[in-house]
């Protein structure tokens, strides 16, 4: 197993923790248990599989926390510095995969905590601009209109969001040619999201909505998750 895009992170971080002036807010990679994606039938995903400018999910870190999956079809370049909404800094490592070209995100707002469920989701990407964004190629959330630079780390380019999305951070098997996810970075948001749609979860997913995933995660399309999404 190779993990090179994984120990490109850390070696990210810790650059960024010797610039002036960020040592004492640095954010850390998070680790959680290591899973690998698999498609809708259960075999490993392959890097080269993954379609472009695809809509896909997958829960992680826990089984109720979804999370974006996309092919933006070109390699994507490490992120400048981002900040969270404490004041904290990190620099997101990139995509990775066969064309290094595949992010991936918590699906989880950071202005409401607007995230996709089986009935509706309200928050996706957009490869195109809309009637209410002149932004291609976003994740957007209709809920106030955040827009989030998949391609950027997350970062945010319009709307009330505090910080960018969480990254979830990937490892590439290269000869296999399969995903893995291995941990986060940036700002977190499940605490609040747990506390918010307790509920919600409850009813859902039952006791099982904080068990932290490992072994594997099932990657699928929004449209075949989500049973209606709203386009704004």
């Amino acid at each position: 197993m190779e993990r090179r895009e994984f120990m490109r992170a850390c070696a990210l971080g810790a650059a960024a923790a010797t610039l002036p002036g960020i040592a004492q807010g640095n954010v850390e990679p998070r680790m959680y248990g290591r899973a690998r994606l698999t498609d809708a039938n259960g075999a490993p995903l392959k890097s080269r599989g993954v379609p472009v400018n695809t809509n896909l999910i997958f829960h992680y870190p826990f089984a109720a926390t979804p999370c974006f999956l996309l092919n933006l079809g070109k390699p994507v370049k490490a992120s400048a510095r981002l900040r969270t909404a404490d004041e904290k800094t990190y620099q997101w490592p990139g995509g990775v995969g066969a064309q290094s070209s595949i992010v991936a995100y918590s699906a989880i707002c950071s202005h409401r905590l607007t995230y996709p469920t089986r009935d509706i989701s309200f928050i996706s990407y957009r490869a195109e601009p809309t009637p209410t964004s002149r932004y291609a190629r976003v994740i957007h959330c209709c809920s106030e209109h955040s827009q989030y630079d998949p391609a950027g780390g997350a970062k945010v380019l319009a709307g009330p969001a505090p910080q960018p999305l969480a990254a979830i951070l990937l490892e590439h098997d290269r000869e296999r040619d399969e995903l893995w996810a291995v941990g986060t970075l940036g700002g977190e948001m499940f605490n609040d999201f747990f506390a918010k749609y307790e509920f919600r979860l409850a009813v859902e997913h039952g006791p099982a909505a904080r068990r932290p995933v490992e072994g594997t995660c099932r990657v699928v399309e929004l449209a075949q998750f989500c049973r209606q999404q709203v386009k704004c």
